[in-house]
């Protein structure tokens, strides 16, 4: 059965078109990433910026097409939001907007869905989802999740950046205050990981992990066969961590893989990522381009 799901994030918003049996992506039709930055200013003003709900507008009527030109209407695409959503008190009034201009009807899920339904679409097809986890940085959350359970916290790329990262490049001052406050933000996942002593394998999706991969590897397209199953170390993590901090953003923009759109935001991203593995004791992780939008579609 061909299906389509959206996950709009606080950063990004995906499409993903794919043929689906019992629960199980099989193949994928199409998959979109657009940086649209829905969540920009959200953390201080708990509002959906004007120009950031048009410039997702228009994103979506474009998904609209595109789900039509796969033969689907848009009113049977799974649309899930995150971490501006719940932020926003304009959210139900902008969702109720989209659904009129583009038939796509959207439903909020919690950090603790949004956790259970990335670690669903985020595993890859040679891992064992009980010795595994999923992280997924966002750009206003984070969520952990294994087999076992997991949690949602309030540290994401986006949140983060507009909270700390206003230098440019970042001073030590303002970077150090970043790393401190993710450290802090963490602390959940640190009882997390002590309940959770059979997982080894950590399993990063989202944009900054899947980002950091196509830079590691000198892409200069996105490679999803390419980047799936990438492993990264702490020592890789922490070299790149140490040289988007004195890239200037511009300079970021023109490291291999970094799309515009995210280079503002890739260095409090790879710092969140970086921080959960030594943290977490975990030595290193395995890169996954599927993630929250295919879990979507598992379920529906």
């Amino acid at each position: 059965m061909l299906r389509s799901s959206i996950d709009l994030g606080t950063n990004t918003c995906l499409l993903l078109i794919a043929e689906c049996d019992t629960g199980v992506v099989r193949r994928v039709l199409s998959d979109h990433s657009t940086v649209v930055r829905l969540g920009k200013g959200v953390d201080q003003t708990r509002r959906l910026d004007d120009q950031a709900m048009q410039r997702t507008l228009d994103c979506l009527k474009n998904y609209a097409e595109k789900v039509k030109s796969a033969g689907l209407h848009p009113s049977e695409t799974s649309c899930v939001a995150t971490s501006q959503a719940r932020d926003a008190q304009n959210g139900a009034e902008f969702f109720a907007r989209v659904q009129k201009e583009t038939s796509f009807s959207f439903r909020v899920i919690s950090g603790d869905e949004e956790a259970r339904l990335t670690f669903l679409g985020g595993l890859l097809p040679d891992t064992v989802a009980e010795t595994s986890a999923v992280i997924d940085i966002g750009g206003g959350s984070t969520e952990i999740i294994s087999s076992m359970g997991g949690l949602s916290m309030d540290v994401g790329a986006v949140r983060f950046t507009e909270r700390y990262l206003k230098s440019d490049p970042v001073t030590d001052e303002d970077f150090w205050a970043c790393q401190s406050a993710i450290d802090a933000a963490l602390e959940p996942a640190i009882v997390w990981r002590k309940q959770a002593k059979m997982v080894s394998q950590l399993i990063a999706v989202a944009g900054t992990a899947t980002t950091l991969a196509a830079w590691f590897l000198s892409l200069d397209a996105f490679h999803a066969a390419k980047i799936d199953g990438l492993e990264l170390t702490r020592g890789d993590l922490h070299r790149m961590v140490e040289e988007l901090k004195w890239r200037s953003i511009v300079e970021r923009m023109e490291l291999p893989g970094v799309e515009p759109g995210r280079a503002d935001v890739l260095l409090a991203g790879a710092l969140i990522l970086w921080r959960s593995l030594e943290l977490l004791s975990f030595q290193s992780c395995k890169i996954s381009t599927r993630g929250l939008r295919f879990g979507v579609l598992a379920q529906s």
